[in-house]
């Protein structure tokens, strides 16, 4: 079998809602939804997700990395042959970890698919057929968010919450996020994401008194750069630090790890660079003491599909999974057998992710060029 054809789509998609992180506003979402075709056998599926202020690239730019750099290196090879297609892209071009994550996907789709099995078959099969889920709140307003939070448990698709607070004044947020558990069963848990916003010094009044509002855990205070900071605020803190944006790269896990520099990692295959190499920062992590969390870059179905298979081999998965992105979105280009019930999400069964592409709605979807001022 050989890759003879590779083509990638940008895609514009509504939300249900504006999202709010602290370095950008969502008013909708844009994904790259990339097909890797065979000669002589099944078309794999992969996407990466792209948050404009959050990124580091564009979708423009990334679909460039895909279809001018890593695209050709793949050409002629055998999609099989998974770490020798992530080598290849390495050589062709450093980083750019998110657009060699979505072709990597595709290639495990393509194997599954060979195989007829579903992906979580490829990484040591499923130990879990439910993922724990857990909704992000992000409008920033405390009443629309203690009704959200509220219907989401009136019809039993999520009871943990995650507020995001990092936009505006700190205080306020902290005051928001616990005003929130307040207001929410006891059975509820509130988690909080602070997108890098805070100084250390900011931290480490912030962190007590959302412990002491019944909070479970901070996500990344500091910036991602700041570990010997993360490492001080983990060491003294009662409540759960969770690193994100901080550790993309193995090596960057082996240092949290190896210092204890966060009590959790929330994992991302767009931000490690595919499936693979998030099974084993995953596996590294746990190894070094560290719970896991399984995080999101708000895919669509075929992302959330393929994060969903994997996260459902991994041992432990302490806090479970935030794979939200289908809730937030008014359509999709794909459909899945991705299903949101009793507080879980039932995992896809396969073959490959479980995701088949709507050409109709990915046409309909498609970002159009912009014609000039």
């Amino acid at each position: 079998m050989k890759i003879e054809r590779i083509t990638s789509t940008s895609v514009d998609l509504g939300l249900q809602r504006t999202h709010r992180l602290a370095m950008a506003t969502m008013a909708r979402h844009t994904l790259v939804v990339v097909q890797v075709h065979t000669d002589d056998g099944p078309t794999g599926l992969g996407e990466m997700s792209v948050i404009a202020g959050y990124d580091a690239m564009a979708a423009g730019a990334a679909k460039a990395v895909i279809d001018e750099v890593l695209a050709p290196v793949l050409l002629g090879q055998d999609p099989r042959r998974l770490w020798h297609a992530i080598g290849l892209m390495d050589r062709a071009i450093k980083g750019n970890l998110p657009c060699k994550a979505a072709l990597e996907m595709a290639c495990v789709d393509i194997t599954a698919r060979a195989l007829g099995v579903s992906a979580a078959a490829l990484f040591g099969g499923a130990v879990r057929d439910r993922l724990e889920m857990v909704w992000v709140l992000a409008s920033g307003a405390l009443e629309q968010e203690v009704q959200e939070a509220r219907e989401k448990l009136d019809q039993r698709t999520h009871r943990h919450f995650l507020v995001k607070i990092g936009t505006g004044d700190p205080r306020a947020n902290v005051e928001r996020a616990v005003a929130l558990r307040e207001a929410l069963p006891e059975a509820a848990t509130v988690r909080v994401d602070v997108n890098q916003a805070w100084d250390e010094a900011t931290a480490r009044w912030a962190i007590p008194a959302l412990h002491a509002g019944g909070i479970a855990v901070v996500e990344q205070p500091v910036h991602a750069s700041a570990i010997d900071a993360m490492r001080r605020l983990a060491q003294c803190s009662l409540l759960t630090v969770m690193a994100d944006e901080a550790v993309a790269t193995s090596q960057e896990a082996m240092a949290y790890a190896g210092t204890h520099a966060c009590d959790a990692l929330s994992i991302k295959v767009s931000k490690h660079g595919g499936l693979l190499r998030t099974q084993q920062i995953a596996h590294m992590a746990a190894a070094g003491g560290l719970a896991l969390f399984g995080g999101t870059m708000i895919e669509g179905a075929i992302g959330t599909s393929a994060c969903a298979q994997l996260y459902s081999t991994l041992p432990d998965l302490q806090w479970g999974c935030q794979l939200f992105g289908p809730q937030l979105m008014v359509d999709d280009v794909a459909t899945s057998g991705l299903r949101y019930e009793d507080f879980t999400l039932r995992v896809p069964d396969g073959p490959g992710f479980g995701a088949t592409l709507d050409p109709d709605r990915l046409a309909y979807h498609q970002r159009r060029a912009h014609a000039g001022p």
